[in-house]
Parts: C-alpha cells; structure tokens; sequence
C-alpha cells in the first residue's frame, strides 16, 4: 500500500514525499481510513508504530477541504516534549497546505503566553498542548471550543499516570458532542476504558505492537558511573573504525557539555537540541549527512523522522526515560538492511530502567569490560556477581579529529 491509496490531498502526498515517507506502517494502513470516514476510535499503540501520523494526516486532509475559520483540533499530550514533537511533526506533513497550529506548554514566559492567547483568540487549526496549561487558558473564558471537529488523546496512560484524568474529564466536557474523538494508549487499563466509554462513540479498535530493533544492530552496554561515560566515549570513537556516530542524551545540558568535551578532544562534532531554529537543525544535520560532520550530539528531537543512511555507531549517553524511546535511538542505525551497533552507558540509577528495555525488546543485551584504565565500573544490580565481558571489535581508527 502506498499514501496515494488514501486518496489525501495532492499537498499532504508532496510534504510526504520531500519527507522521505515511502508507504504507511500498520497502525498508518488501519487507522487513516477510518479517521477519513470520521469515526471513533480506541488504538492500543506505542511509541515507535507511527500513530501521530496516523491521526495527523487524516485531520489535515479534512482541515485543507474545509478550510475552517476556527479552531478545529485540540490535542492533548503528556509533556511539553511530545507537545512539541507532535507539532514538529504536523509543520512536516502540513508543510504545503494552509494548516496552521501551535503548541502550548508550561514553563515560559509572559509573553509566550500571550502569543498562545492569541492563537486561541484567531483560532489556529490545530492546538497541541499539555493539559495543564490548556485549563489555564480555558479558565480564563476567551478560548471558543464550540466548533472542534476533532479531540485527540495521545499516551493517555501516560496521562493518567501523571494524575490528568480529572483534567481531562473537565476538557472533553467543554467539546461539542458532534465530534471526533481519537484515544491512543500503549496500555488499556481499567481507568482508561472508563475514560473511553465516557469520550467516546462507538468506536473502532485498534491494537498495534511496537517495532523491535532491527536484525542488523549490535546492542551492546556498559556499567558506568557519570564520571567514567566522557572518557569511554572517547575510548569507543577512537577504537571503533565508523566515520558517522550519533550520541543520544536526555537532556540539553548533556548535549552541550558533551559536545565541548569531545570539542576538547579535537573529534569534529557538533550538537542538535530544543534552543537551536529549525534552520539551524537542518544546517546541522546537512553537515552530518555529508560526513562533513563526524559526530553528532543530539537530545531525543532527532529519535524519530531523520533518515541518514550508514550510521554506523549510536551512543545512548544516558538510558531513556522510557523503554520505547530506546528503540527509536538504535532505529537510526542498521537502515536499509545495513548493520550498525549500538552502545548504552548504564550508571546505578539508570540500571531499572535498562532492565525495563530489556524486558520490552524481549532480549538481553550483553555488557562491556571498562577498558582498564578507567577503573572498575559498578556492578549489576540484577546479577552483582555477574562478570562482564568485553564483546567489542577495536581497530585503530576512528572518527576524525580536527587539526
């Protein structure tokens, strides 16, 4: 199957294919068809299945052929993080059409607030916001729900999770009952079909696995503490011979203390996280591409949606917050039925979590011997007595340093 089977608008087809986009996963082949047809619906799906532009493309495609003069789209995410994403997303496949959107979120400023009231006010297509920040516009009585033509709940296990059903409840109360309602959650437990008989018309089911890693990925860890991960890092670029390497970390104070120390260490590297513009993201991912760059530093922003080939080495600096994510970082390697290898730095804190991954893989991943001069590393917590083996390829060469 293709997008073109869907029968989507001309400009939709275009974004997707200056995109990159080939052909619709699962949950894209099941779910667009049926949001097409303006019906319900409860999908079991994790991250990584393709769900956002499952419920995307649908909802641009009925936005380019009404051309709505307010807001028609309200979706609700956990975080500011999956805000934003969602709606880096939509400026892709939107691209080439009149859609407009914007994210709302907590934690700026005064006048960031102030630009989101105004969206509200001149009723921008589609708004993506954390539910939090969205009472607090609602409570102030200026923002006009009474013509939304879609409702769209994403992780909303996550949500409740978080403690957000009430606040959830108190949004879809101020919806018009003539609606759209879409609910996507990895898990279904009993609080979340209570929410869908509640939110929900009779709607369609659907259940969708998460990808697991591609064959071609050696995964592979390390028990580290915080003080051994810099030193490693250098040890694995300068022993592994890959020219193209991307260093995953949670947060964009670690994206940039590392981008200098390997600066320090004179590898080519440079970095891409939340307060770079998206023309300086895509200046840096040009010099990536064209191994003009050797290393990249990069937040989870670029987990998903780039499509660079021969990736040879990804570095997870730090383990995933959530286990999903996890296959998202490695997915950026082995492409195209090429190998790669992925490597995961695994301080004390962080070893729950990598069991957790484990776990959802259905595998466990070997773990590395610190090469010796950086000392002993902490023991598994799982297996203390357990002794590492060291499973690594060395040669001589390595990413490139600058002269």
């Amino acid at each position: 199957m293709k997008f073109e089977d869907f029968a989507l608008d001309t400009s939709i087809i275009q974004s997707l294919e200056a995109m990159g986009f080939e052909k619709p996963t699962p949950i894209q082949e099941q779910a667009i068809p049926i949001l097409l047809d303006h019906r319900d619906i409860i999908g079991c799906a994790q991250t990584g299945t393709g769900k956002t532009a499952a419920y995307l493309l649908p909802v641009i495609q009925h936005i380019a052929q009404e051309s709505p003069q307010h807001i028609n789209t309200l979706i609700i995410a956990p975080t500011r993080e999956l805000a934003l994403q969602i709606d880096q997303q939509l400026e892709g496949f939107a691209y080439f059409t009149p859609v407009s959107s914007i994210a709302i979120y907590g934690g700026r400023d005064g006048a960031s607030f102030e630009r989101e009231k105004k969206a509200l006010l001149k009723g921008a297509d589609i708004i993506i916001a954390t539910p939090g920040k969205f009472i607090q516009h609602l409570n102030l009585g200026y923002v006009d729900l009474s013509h939304l033509k879609h409702f769209i709940l994403d992780e909303a296990d996550r949500m409740l999770d978080m403690g957000f059903f009430e606040d959830i409840m108190r949004i879809a109360s101020k919806l018009p009952k003539q609606r759209q309602t879409l609910l996507f959650s990895a898990t279904m437990p009993p609080k979340i079909r209570t929410m869908a008989k509640k939110i929900l018309i009779d709607p369609a089911q659907i259940n969708i696995a998460i990808s697991k890693p591609a064959e071609g990925v050696f995964q592979a860890a390390f028990n580290t503490f915080d003080n051994q991960k810099v030193p490693l890092i250098e040890h694995l670029l300068t022993a592994k011979q890959v020219s193209s390497v991307l260093i995953f970390c949670s947060t964009k104070r670690s994206v940039k203390q590392i981008q200098q120390a390997l600066e320090d260490l004179k590898f080519s590297v440079s970095s891409i996280h939340s307060d770079l513009d998206q023309s300086e993201r895509e200046k840096v991912l040009l010099g990536f591409r064209n191994r003009q760059i050797n290393v990249l530093v990069a937040t989870d922003i670029v987990s998903r949606g780039i499509d660079i080939e021969d990736i040879g080495l990804i570095i997870n600096y730090d383990v995933p917050r959530d286990a999903e994510d996890y296959v998202h970082r490695i997915g950026r390697t082995a492409r195209a039925e090429s190998t790669g290898t992925a490597i995961t730095l695994i301080n004390p804190d962080d070893q729950y979590k990598f069991r957790k991954i484990e776990k959802l893989i259905g595998r466990s991943i070997s773990k590395g011997q610190l090469p010796e001069q950086l000392g002993p590393g902490p023991r598994s917590k799982s297996n203390p007595q357990r002794p590492q083996k060291d499973n690594f390829h060395r040669s001589k060469k390595g990413p490139k340093k600058r002269s």
